[in-house]
């Protein structure tokens, strides 16, 4: 390994952490970032030389990447569980970061007021979940809900816990969510029966179920929006 560099040898301008000093965060590539976070390398590869490994994979994709489990990175070569978590941790962290301003809205105005409250929830997932948002007269958010957690094509969902939930938070209005894990934003038959269900179902309690978004990576579809609710 005469020809591989650890980074401790490295020029010190070009070691990460180092960089990192000197001018900035933001001259970190994403490689570089996620080397930092990697820290050590093995006999034959370095930190960085990892990280490159991990992003290729990936195609140098965040989003892709905060989708990966703690089996998937623990299959890279020098990523053992603890550097595993670390990295899961971070994006995690970021994610939330993210979505911390669109998480202090108070109220729902419009489909992607719903969507950007819950995207955080539903866009990175690999099984479907189904959450509920809870709101009062003046649309402001009460509570919100994960209803069920399925696998990679459906899951259950019980509609007396919906309006258990909804009539325990005095609720006059709910908004559904659900993901689709395949990226098709498109609704499916059982979704809109669901859906048809649960609107029937809200207007005996006086609770109006007022949209119904299926989430994607970086897209949604809204039943309110299509006039199909």
């Amino acid at each position: 390994m005469d020809d591989l560099k650890r980074i401790k040898d490295w020029v010190l301008e070009e070691r990460p952490r180092e960089k990192m000093q000197k001018l900035g965060k933001s001259a970190l590539t994403n490689s570089e970032l996620l080397a930092i976070l990697i820290s050590t390398g093995t006999t034959k590869k370095s930190a960085l030389d990892i990280a490159r490994e991990i992003l290729n994979k990936t195609s140098n994709d965040l989003m892709e990447l905060s989708k990966w489990s703690l089996s998937d990175f623990c299959r890279i070569d020098g990523i053992g569980e603890a550097k595993a978590i670390t990295i899961i941790a971070a994006l995690e962290l970021a994610g939330r970061r993210n979505n911390s301003t669109v998480r202090q809205k108070s109220s729902i105005s419009c489909s992607n007021d719903a969507y950007l409250q819950m995207k955080h929830r539903l866009e990175d997932l690999n099984h479907e979940e189904f959450w509920v948002l809870t709101l009062n007269r003046k649309n402001a958010i009460i509570n919100e809900y994960k209803i069920s957690e399925g696998g990679i094509t459906a899951t259950v969902v019980d509609q007396r816990k919906i309006f258990k939930l909804a009539l325990d938070d005095k609720s006059t209005g709910i908004i559904l969510f659900h993901n689709h894990p395949s990226g098709n934003v498109n609704p499916s038959e059982s979704d809109n029966q669901l859906t048809r269900k649960l609107k029937e179902g809200g207007k005996l309690l006086d609770i109006n179920v007022l949209d119904h978004l299926i989430i994607v990576q970086s897209a949604y579809f809204s039943y309110a929006d299509q006039g199909v609710l």
